[in-house]
């Protein structure tokens, strides 16, 4: 190993401004070392140390958004290559690396010339593509495909990759706000399902924590105050569940170490959402988590074993036990999870597991690879085979392939069986067509109904863990349009989609024979010229689905007679007015250039923008703008359903958007509010509202149901201050039990 003075040496001045940087930059190499000794062999620390002075010598002259030299980052990387995920030295040497060929003079020929052919293939799948974005596509999209087509090769690509995002996220401060949102954005729409899927779940917390923080910060500053405040109570509480059990346990002669860990943020706010409560009402905020350490033959009966101690202090929840032990979840994790009722009343998450299956439910892929010897194929096996059948996929574009990919990161699973006892893994929404297309293509194909647990039921039919499931089928059926709308899987969706495909090439060629004897009749040539009239007058984008709407009726050949005939070639008599077509890049460049921000309220007679009816965006809120292909600029809440998916593919078409003073416009949000069925409730609203508060209802609907109403109004306001006020005056009202913002009309 070089010298320390070798080292500060080596470090290029031009890369520094101090010697208090380089100290940093030289801590940071030889904590990357320390964690690395146990898994280094010969020759990998003079490996590492040639990446590293590469990576130094390419970054020299770069610094970060934050003012530090940019070689702190891939050191950031593959410190947390090695430590979070527990990847090994080539890994390491590549995490060095992934920003070089992209940023810098280095190429991936300098790369395998020092490291190989596997070195050089995994920095080129973290390289962006670069390149312009093409109309309806979208670079991003393009970029996530690119990087998981190495992921049937080399899954370290995928790993390094979420390492580089987590540091991203941790250092994304120093951006603009703009840039904020779209990054934690996209880390909330892949990279954090990305990472539950692979198993890295501490990773997966983060990604969404840090996503929350920069999507919503009032909601996430709000939380992690309130956790705060109530640390030590907390903490008192759980000392006193945990004695009791410690002590048997010891006494029983385990060996093993208890832990707690307070919930995320994000799976806090979604518990809140879900139950439509307020923090103070969530109970279960924290987890307790009991690693044995036992040998494999014995984990599972000691697993068992230490559950049944922890019964015999506090009553279990039934309906609340998960055994990942007997059946694990697709990502390899494996744990028995019980919900008990603790001291005073408060139910208590209990995670049950030995030291093995800690490890990989905290180091995922990294992990279960380690193990992988002894096990054989495993699930996550099994699913990389799917996401390999998507990436073979030869007509999806980069987007569907997203939105198939999507499908494939679910977390809810369930079990179901085939008439031979066969176990398959599904989504938990998954139907009965979902389960034939699982069993193979031809099946899903031909499939005309299901018998669950013998008894007939449609192909709609959602199915439930446990049960088991026979297709019927027939030969003379074939995909339909519809059964797009029931199936949830990736690999039903993309096989349906493929099969209309074909359908509707084999109707588009009877459609072309139609239109060609139709032109023989007219005496004309159905050439370039003729067919380009066609699709200008009737609006279509391509040939296709032309010749598909004149097979499908949708468009009468007859109707050729209102064309006139000139010169051997045809002329609409009438031709629809229309405005020359602007291409979406056109588009987002008159927008981007009219102004910095788009200002909502003032008279833009040049830019037309909507606001958009899934989020009811009202003054106040933080907004943006998105530009759509034929209804101007649509402006969403930062918090829209639609927001993460919208800033995560289109990032390019996402303008900012400020309010102006906006006093005497009225704009319709939505609330809805639970209480109990008490006599003249409903007079009370209404006073409220109308009479105090002078604001005008549209609608108001309630239902009543074993004394306890439920109830929504739309109703317009001036901004969120206004809406707020109305809430806190709601909530006042005896015998109303919650009060709360809705996002759709």
């Amino acid at each position: 190993m070089a010298n320390e003075q070798d080292l500060r040496d080596s470090t290029p001045n031009g890369a520094t401004n101090s010697e208090a940087e380089k100290d940093t930059i030289l801590k940071a190499y030889r904590a990357l070392l320390r964690s690395l000794r146990p898994s280094m062999g010969k020759g990998d620390k003079k490996m590492i140390r040639l990446a590293f002075d590469m990576a130094l010598e390419a970054h020299k002259d770069m610094r970060r958004k934050t003012g530090e030299p940019y070689i702190l980052h891939p050191l950031a990387v593959a410190q947390i290559c090695t430590e979070e995920i527990g990847l090994g030295p080539l890994a390491i040497v590549c995490a060095l690396l992934h920003d070089t060929v992209e940023d810098t003079h280095l190429t991936l020929d300098d790369i395998k010339n020092s490291f190989g052919e596997k070195a050089a293939s995994i920095v080129d799948g973290l390289t962006k593509i670069s390149g312009v974005v093409l109309n309806g596509s979208s670079i991003q999209a393009e970029n996530f495909r690119k990087m998981l087509l190495t992921l049937s090769d080399d899954v370290r690509v995928i790993l390094i990759k979420l390492a580089d995002r987590l540091h991203n996220m941790r250092t994304l401060d120093s951006m603009k706000r703009e840039k904020q949102l779209k990054i934690a954005s996209e880390t909330a729409f892949l990279y954090a399902p990305l990472a539950h899927r692979l198993g890295l779940y501490s990773i997966k917390t983060e990604l969404e924590d840090l996503a929350l923080k920069y999507t919503e910060p009032e909601t996430y500053n709000d939380i992690s105050e309130k956790l705060q405040q109530t640390r030590r109570e907390r903490n008192k509480y759980i000392n006193e569940f945990i004695e009791p059990i410690r002590h048997e346990l010891a006494r029983q002669g385990f060996r093993c170490e208890i832990k707690w860990r307070t919930k995320s943020i994000q799976s806090i706010r979604s518990k809140m959402l879900r139950q439509g409560v307020g923090f103070e009402e969530i109970y279960d905020i924290f987890a307790i988590r009991i690693i044995i350490d036992a040998e494999d033959a014995d984990e599972k009966a000691m697993c068992w074993r230490c559950y049944s101690i922890i019964t015999d202090f506090y009553h279990p929840n039934p309906d609340r036990l998960r055994d990942w032990i007997s059946t694990p979840k697709a990502n390899g994790y494996e744990s028995l999870h019980t919900t008990v009722m603790g001291p005073g009343g408060k139910w208590v998450e209990v995670q049950i597991r030995s030291k093995r299956m800690d490890e990989i439910a905290e180091k995922g892929y990294a992990a279960h690879w380690k193990y992988k010897e002894s096990s054989g194929e495993s699930a996550l096996d099994e699913w990389i085979k799917k996401i390999r059948e998507l990436l073979e996929n030869p007509d999806s574009n980069a987007l569907d392939f997203i939105d198939d990919f999507k499908l494939n990161l679910f977390s809810d699973e369930m079990f179901v069986f085939t008439p031979k006892g066969e176990l398959k893994t599904l989504p938990g929404n998954a139907t009965a067509l979902d389960f034939a297309f699982e069993i193979h293509s031809d099946v899903g194909s031909k499939c005309i109904g299901a018998k669950v647990n013998h008894k007939l039921v449609p192909l709609s039919h959602k199915l439930r863990s446990g049960d088991q499931v026979e297709i019927l089928t027939s030969n003379k059926q074939t995909p339909k349009e519809d059964w797009l709308s029931y199936v949830v899987t990736a690999k039903a969706k993309s096989k349906i989609k493929t099969a209309l495909k074909e359908e509707k090439k084999k109707l588009a060629e009877d459609g072309k024979e139609i239109l060609e004897r139709k032109f023989r009749h007219l005496k004309l040539e159905l050439n370039h010229e003729n067919l380009n009239e066609l699709l200008a007058y009737y609006k279509i984008p391509t040939s296709l689905e032309l010749f598909y709407r004149v097979a499908k009726g949708i468009i009468d050949v007859q109707d050729l007679k209102e064309f006139a005939i000139e010169k051997g070639g045809i002329k609409a008599r009438t031709p629809a007015k229309q405005d020359a077509p602007v291409s979406l890049e056109q588009l987002v460049k008159n927008v981007r250039g009219s102004s910095d921000n788009l200002v909502i309220g003032e008279n833009l007679e040049r830019i037309d923008y909507k606001l958009s009816p899934c989020c009811n965006p009202i003054p106040g809120d933080d907004v943006f703008g998105f530009i759509t292909v034929n209804e101007g600029i649509k402006i969403h809440r930062v918090s829209c359903p639609n927001a993460i998916r919208l800033m995560s593919n289109y990032a390019y078409r996402i303008v900012k958007a400020k309010w102006t003073n906006q006093q005497q416009i009225a704009f319709l949000a939505g609330v809805r509010l639970t209480g109990l069925d008490d006599v003249g409730v409903v007079n009370k609203i209404s006073k409220v509202i109308s009479s105090e508060l002078k604001v005008n209802m549209r609608s108001i609907s309630i239902e009543s149901n074993d004394g306890i109403f439920e109830g929504k109004i739309m109703l317009f306001v001036h901004d969120t201050a206004h809406l707020d006020k109305l809430i806190k005056k709601l909530k006042e009202i005896h015998g109303i039990l919650t009060v709360g913002r809705i996002d759709a009309a």
